[in-house]
């Protein structure tokens, strides 16, 4: 069904292969989602549900609620009490009520402002006992009482199974239920819904595998091992074996199983035994700038106030230059293996070797933004942005008595004394800032007070490779231990501001099932590194024929040893360091287009064919499909963009550093109208890649010096 879309004068609107399947009679049907984090932050499916709220009530209107647990802070501060618009789940919730189980509903205040029904679990737990044994009498899965999640999940599941059943009573035939369960916590649900044949369509989606997360934070070698792991013994050994038969019943049981990624699809097949039916990727909801600069305006002023912070933070090694600093971030969960924050300290001591050789005149300062046990702000970090200050002030205060002295002389007609226009107070309130900077120290790595300094880590590592800060060192570190916030003393800035200042976001994650933040710098226009082991990168990979010219960067973590993978992300970063400014903004300009990849309007549309498909599993005789057909967006991928590419690969300089003929380039007039323009030409309709030749072949945007 065709979607709306957004336009921009920087987007590549119009070019997404239209949506041709049959509309679904949405006034006949009643859709629901079922997700532990309905309302309730806890991780990433959080994200996925909020965005994608707004463009499915865009489509199913009245008829879309979402179903998850009560809790009364979230309630209070997230939900507006209101009563249900149909009769028939009305009476539902009343006939769960009246049997001593508490069941709210009301909307949910986020954008599109969907219908939730929440679950007292509290209120029901006194038929915990009773529950396990329908559990078990229903297929001999069993519930340890030491596992509360469990325990949760099983009251949650039983509640949603009850509430379908007293719904489908009062409703008949007519409309059909479709219901959506998200992750092993709402798989009860869907479990004694189907053994109870319960007339409904389900659909079961999975975001990473429950003892794929296992396996990888204990440093398994997780992919190259997929077909030779013994799925139930593992399971057991980590105690999660009656998590892992709740998982693996509900996927088995849905009408259509779903995963958000193709990795993830290669993962389930092997730990969960069922191929996906349909991949349905994150998305987010896109804001496009009216004007094609407004993003580039705000990468300036975000650079701005990470360049004061730096200021500060550096105070008495302040010896590289600012407008050559590049700003690299890596942020999310401390999963340190997982996340790649490994390779990426690896990297960094061999980009700081090449920075150094080769005499470049580029400083890399590199961001970690992951939450660790700290009890405090590091004072030297604090005394830095002090000092900064000071520093301004003293500044001020001087140019201002400059000023006006200057003022006065140019109106009695003459030319000031330049060595007297300052006094002698002057000249010793300057020379104070200036030793005020002195530092015997260097600047810290970390900005705050760490509990385990001596076993984090990164901090482990970076002793390691002997990043300290030095002054001969051209590649910096940060590690800042806290989520951002606007109101800090040190750093005040939100993400999504610290995201639009950087350079370059670098995620060379192991295990990412989908992998949000590239995906938020790339709407936001920042360039960024992801892994084919990311669903991020894999759907980057499939859908855009040279990612790295489009300002992502795929480091193959699949098919090379992790010496082969280190190499290939010091390389995209060192050439990314040779880049010029002008080949920055062209980046950063193609980088955003692609925002419209990542939109809900144009990803919702394959949640679209799994409720269809669905529905015609379940009621084969009203919905009809065929189960064979390929999705219409199969195939479809940006090729490559018309004009020279900004990618290091195709411009790099004769030697390492820039000369100054190459520097005034920056200044060369860029139409970003015409270069729109053109890569718009130049895609073409979806067409199909042949099959890919055997033998390694280097990636997209990657050189050999």
């Amino acid at each position: 069904m065709p979607l709306s879309r957004s336009l921009s004068m920087t987007s590549l609107s119009g070019v997404l292969p239209q949506w041709e399947d049959d509309q679904l009679p949405v006034e006949d049907l009643l859709l629901f989602e079922v997700a532990w984090e309905v309302t309730n932050k806890v991780g990433g499916i959080y994200t996925v549900i909020q965005t994608k709220a707004k463009i499915t009530v865009d489509e199913w209107g009245e008829n879309y609620f979402m179903m998850g647990p009560y809790f009364e802070h979230n309630f209070k501060t997230q939900v507006e009490g209101c009563d249900p618009p149909i009769p028939a789940i009305r009476r539902a919730m009343d006939a769960l009520i009246s049997n001593g189980c508490q069941v709210h509903f009301g909307r949910w205040l986020i954008e599109g402002s969907p219908y939730v029904i929440l679950f007292d679990i509290g209120s029901a737990a006194w038929n915990l006992d009773r529950w396990k044994g329908d559990l078990w009498d229903t297929c001999n899965i069993g519930l340890p009482y030491h596992d509360r999640e469990a325990n949760d999940s099983l009251i949650l599941g039983s509640l949603i199974a009850w509430f379908f059943k007293e719904l489908t009573d009062q409703l008949g035939d007519k409309p059909n239920v479709i219901a959506h369960f998200h992750e092993w916590q709402a798989g009860s649900g869907l479990i004694l819904s189907r053994s109870r044949k319960i007339p409904m369509a389900t659909v079961f989606t999975t975001h990473a595998t429950l003892l794929g997360r296992y396996l990888c934070a204990g440093n398994a070698d997780f992919y190259n091992n997929l077909d030779k792991f013994d799925i139930d013994k593992e399971a057991g050994e980590r105690q999660i074996y009656h998590r892992y038969c709740l998982e693996r019943a509900a996927v088995h049981c849905a009408h259509v199983f779903t995963t958000v990624s193709q990795i993830t699809a290669v993962e389930a097949n092997h730990m969960l035994h069922r191929k996906p039916d349909v991949v349905t990727p994150n998305g987010l909801n896109v804001k496009k700038f009216s004007a094609m600069h407004e993003f580039q305006n705000l990468h300036s002023t975000s650079k701005a106030r990470l360049q004061d912070f730096v200021r500060g933070h550096f105070y008495g090694h302040l010896d590289f230059n600012l407008d050559k600093t590049l700003y690299f971030f890596i942020a999310g969960r401390y999963e340190f293996s997982n996340k790649g924050a490994d390779i990426f300290l690896e990297a960094l001591s061999r980009l700081n070797y090449l920075l150094r050789v080769h005499r470049n005149d580029v400083t890399v300062v590199v961001f970690f933004i992951m939450p660790a046990k700290t009890n405090n702000f590091n004072v030297e970090s604090l005394k830095g942005q002090a000092i900064r200050k000071q520093l301004w002030d003293t500044a001020h205060t001087v140019k201002e008595k400059f000023g006006k002295k200057l003022y006065d002389a140019l109106l009695r007609g003459e030319i000031p004394d330049m060595n007297t226009i300052l006094d002698r107070d002057d000249l010793t309130i300057m020379k104070r800032a200036i030793y005020a900077t002195q530092r015997h120290s260097l600047p810290p790595v970390t900005t705050h007070n760490m509990l385990d300094d001596s076993t984090d880590p990164i901090l482990s590592n970076v002793r390691r490779i002997g990043l300290f800060n030095s002054r001969m060192d051209r590649v910096k570190i940060i590690f800042h231990p806290e989520f951002l916030s606007s109101t800090s003393p040190l750093l005040p800035m939100d993400y999504e501001e610290f995201v639009r200042g950087c350079n370059l976001g670098v995620f060379p994650s192991y295990y990412e099932p989908w992998g949000y933040t590239p995906g938020e710098c790339t709407v936001m226009g920042i360039p960024s590194v992801t892994t084919n082991l990311s669903g991020f990168g894999c759907f980057m990979e499939e859908h855009v024929s040279d990612p790295a010219a489009y300002g992502i960067y795929i480091v193959d973590r699949r098919f090379r040893s992790a010496d082969e993978s280190c190499n290939q992300l010091t390389q995209f970063m060192f050439s990314f360091c040779q880049q010029s400014r002008r080949q920055r903004i062209i980046q950063r300009n193609r980088t955003e287009r692609l925002s419209d990849l990542l939109d809900w309007r144009y990803l919702g549309r394959f949640y679209v064919h799994a409720r269809h498909l669905a529905l015609s599993r379940a009621f084969p005789d009203k919905f009809k499909m065929d189960p064979m057909a390929p999705l219409k967006t199969e195939g479809f991928r940006y090729p490559r963009p018309y004009s020279v590419p900004p990618s290091p690969s195709a411009s790099l300089h004769s030697t390492p550093h820039h000369s100054d003929v190459e520097d005034e380039d920056d200044d060369e007039p860029y139409d970003e109208d015409e270069e729109a323009e053109k890569d718009r030409m130049n895609i073409k309709a979806p067409f199909t890649l042949g099959a890919v030749p055997d033998g390694k072949k280097d990636q997209p945007g990657e050189s050999r010096n």
